[in-house]
């Protein structure tokens, strides 16, 4: 038997639903076994090349496992490419679904039907772009290559207008276009269903659940549902009285038409059922550290996750602020490790947010650090072109801050947090008042998203 070799595919859609398309080949190049995707790119918008008058491309990147000699995986690769409905009517032009090899091994391969590396893969972008996020070091075995894949791509001319990642959050919401100026943040509004909650004290009831969802959501992108408290020392309940206090909501959520529902839970089993029930976003305070299964649940529903950082526990973690190496160089550190186990898990790249975790083995003054500094954790290599949501509402360093005890008080407070995450170049504010923080928002964005 062949023994397996790594690959590296391009993944291209115009046509349809984008991404969706190219989930769907995924889907289908892991369906049978000889094909094993163990990482994929982010997914970026292009427009077209070659034949201009046609739709922006989404394009990324996957490295694969495969025992398929280059041939068999190339005659794999167009027989998903024809099930799945293209039809090549000119050359270069508008198709549903994209795939192509890039790299096999580490050899140069030549047949007539295939040629590897892909011949033209040095004069574009929206090739060199995600293959840098997998691969920034490999020499690229070409005549006219400079070198590494980086290399290749800083030869090329920038983009006019610069490339941007794509984030899928729900079919209702446009993605997340984490690197265009122009983008607007979104605001994620936090329902607890929590009778201990620190900020609203178990206000949503079921008998007002309807009238707060509705009250909310003129104002809400993203309606973030708990049902277990993760303030320190708050009473812990099993797994399915947790999901008997979202799923309600998230039934409720779905009949009103709520643009996205994000699921904030750290437990596998409550993850599950609120995906089956609606959810499409895991928002998940320790990024799959205190249950690892939830890793591969996200990733069997096709979820968006969101990695905060933190450390140990709930009850734990305010004794973990100590970071000798410095506050943002660990935190990203830390974050990429959450990232490398995400992808192990099976979930795309282009289905990660990052937060910071403000609040979360932070001290006042490494949660004001942190969102002094967010644009470098932005930049920092291996997180580039991750979206970012940032959550500092009612915090108690808000209170310490401003001298505000209540933390229904902490309003203005929140106002300032929320307007640093902004200028640092959030994508999504995580907020309580989402009325009062979206029109904040909306001055900021005036001001910075140009």
């Amino acid at each position: 038997m062949r023994e397996p070799v790594r690959a590296y595919i391009a993944l291209g859609s115009n046509m349809g639903d984008r991404i969706a398309m190219i989930e769907e080949a995924c889907k289908e190049m892991d369906s049978d076994g000889t094909i094993k995707i163990l990482r994929t790119s982010s997914l970026w918008e292009t427009e077209a090349m070659y034949v201009s008058d046609q739709n922006n491309f989404v394009n990324g990147a996957c490295e694969v496992e495969t025992r398929l000699s280059p041939i068999e995986l190339l005659d794999k690769l167009q027989a998903i490419e024809n099930a799945m409905g293209r039809v090549k009517v000119i050359d270069k032009g508008p198709r549903c679904i994209d795939l192509d090899v890039l790299l096999y091994g580490e050899m140069p391969y030549q047949h007539e039907r295939l040629q590897i590396p892909h011949p033209l893969m040095l004069e574009r972008e929206f090739v060199l772009r995600p293959m840098s996020e997998l691969i920034p070091e490999f020499n690229i075995p070409l005549e006219r290559s400079v070198g590494t894949v980086v290399e290749n791509l800083t030869r090329l001319p920038p983009s006019d207008p610069p490339l941007t990642t794509l984030t899928p959050l729900a079919p209702s919401l446009p993605p997340i276009t984490a690197l265009h100026p122009a983008r607007k943040t979104l605001i994620m509004t936090i329902l607890n269903l929590t009778p201990d909650s620190f900020s609203d004290g178990g206000f949503h009831t079921s008998a007002s659940l309807q009238s707060t969802i509705s009250r909310l959501l003129p104002h809400t992108h993203i309606l973030d549902i708990g049902g277990q408290s993760s303030r320190p020392h708050a009473p812990s309940i099993p797994a399915a009285a947790e999901s008997a206090r979202v799923l309600p909501a998230i039934a409720l959520a779905r009949s009103l038409h709520v643009p996205a529902i994000s699921v904030d839970t750290y437990r596998a089993p409550v993850a599950d059922a609120a995906l089956r029930a609606g959810a499409t976003i895991v928002n998940d305070i320790s990024g799959g550290l205190l249950d690892p299964e939830i890793l591969n649940v996200t990733a069997r529903h096709g979820a968006t996750f969101v990695i905060t950082h933190t450390r140990g526990t709930p009850d734990t973690m305010n004794s973990l602020t100590h970071y000798p190496h410095g506050l943002i160089p660990t935190v990203a550190s830390e974050l990429l490790e959450r990232v490398h186990a995400a992808e192990s898990a099976g979930i795309r790249r282009w289905r990660i947010i990052l937060d910071p975790g403000i609040g979360f083995a932070k001290t006042g003054e490494q949660n004001l650090e942190l969102l002094r500094r967010l644009g470098e954790l932005r930049g920092w290599p291996g997180l580039e072109g991750l979206p970012w949501l940032v959550g500092a509402s009612r915090k108690g360093f808000i209170g310490k801050l401003t001298g505000v005890g209540e933390a229904k008080e902490r309003g203005w407070g929140t106002a300032g947090a929320v307007a640093g995450a902004v200028v640092g170049g959030a994508d999504v504010v995580r907020v309580h008042d989402a009325r009062e923080m979206g029109e904040c928002v909306k001055v900021l964005d005036a001001i910075y998203r140009v």
